[in-house]
């Protein structure tokens, strides 16, 4: 039996297929350690095929997967779904364009999220078109309600989110794009590691850069993704860019709001945080 009922919905069959190789993707470029991490896929507009729990996604066969409706009930398979279903039927719910939701725990953005940093820095070209700024949601109890409310402010206006101390979780109309964009997450966090504490030094673009990368992201139907932020607002008290001004702010929780300034520009406790790994570094290197 199919639950197909909208013919821009993947079938059961083509649903399952890219569970199980994103899956096995997943694994390979060790994004998840053991029975780590989800998946899901919605083949109609109450319906999605999803990952067990307690099976390593490198691993999953057909008959391991479950169907369930947008209400958390299993319709068809034999095996418990995890308790992180919460967060996918959250973002289903919240944003019914998607159809397609990715969590796993890549180290570099992991490492990120652990350190309460968000990836909101204009400093690669196809981070800002692609995938944009990437928000931190506030830390959150494993399996509980409070995982889900805590990306909800998120999931209308981004293509995905850290989760503090946890993980990623992204988004996108298909399997394949879900998984790319937290292929891309975990490529903006490794850059960003490598240029803010390995290197020591990132170009962040300006803002009238960013206002025409934004733009060609627009054209090509990308319409989220929040807006990082460009070199005046890491250099000046004020940005005169009104558009950086109204979007340097979007899609980032209260306590952070708390810590910037009026351009978005984080004023202290991420710049302490850099300035003692790019310490520690220094004092390595003359040993």
């Amino acid at each position: 039996m199919s639950y197909q009922f909208d013919d821009g919905y993947p079938s059961d069959l083509e649903a399952k297929r890219d569970i199980l190789e994103v899956g096995r993707r997943m694994y390979a470029k060790n994004f998840v350690a053991s029975n780590d991490g989800n998946i899901s896929c919605k083949v109609s507009d109450r319906t999605l095929w999803c990952t067990p729990t307690g099976v390593s996604k490198g691993y999953m066969t057909d008959e391991m997967l479950v169907l369930m409706d947008l209400d958390g009930n299993v319709l068809r398979g034999s095996w418990k779904p995890s308790s992180e279903m919460k967060m996918h039927l959250r973002v289903y719910n919240e944003n019914p364009s998607v159809r397609a939701v990715v969590h796993a725990h890549p180290p570099v953005s992991t490492s990120f999220a652990i350190a309460g940093i968000p990836l909101n820095r204009a400093i690669l070209t196809e981070a800002v078109m692609g995938i944009g700024e990437i928000p931190l949601a506030p830390y959150a109890m494993p399996g509980t309600q409070e995982v889900p409310d805590s990306i909800a402010p998120f999931v209308k206006t981004h293509n995905g989110c850290l989760l503090a101390n946890h993980g990623a979780l992204t988004w996108g109309s298909n399997v394949m794009e879900a998984w790319m964009r937290m292929e891309s997450v975990e490529y903006y966090a490794t850059v960003s590691m490598y240029t803010g504490n390995i290197i020591g030094q990132a170009n962040e673009l300006t803002c009238e850069q960013v206002d025409r990368l934004i733009e060609r992201r627009k054209n090509s139907g990308i319409t989220t993704g929040g807006r990082p932020l460009c070199r005046e607002c890491s250099e000046k008290d004020t940005c005169r860019f009104s558009s950086c001004r109204s979007g340097g702010d979007s899609g980032r929780s209260q306590p952070e709001k708390e810590r910037e300034c009026c351009c978005g520009h984080h004023s202290s406790e991420e710049d302490e945080v850099a300035q003692i790994v790019r310490s520690v570094i220094e004092q390595m290197r003359r040993r």
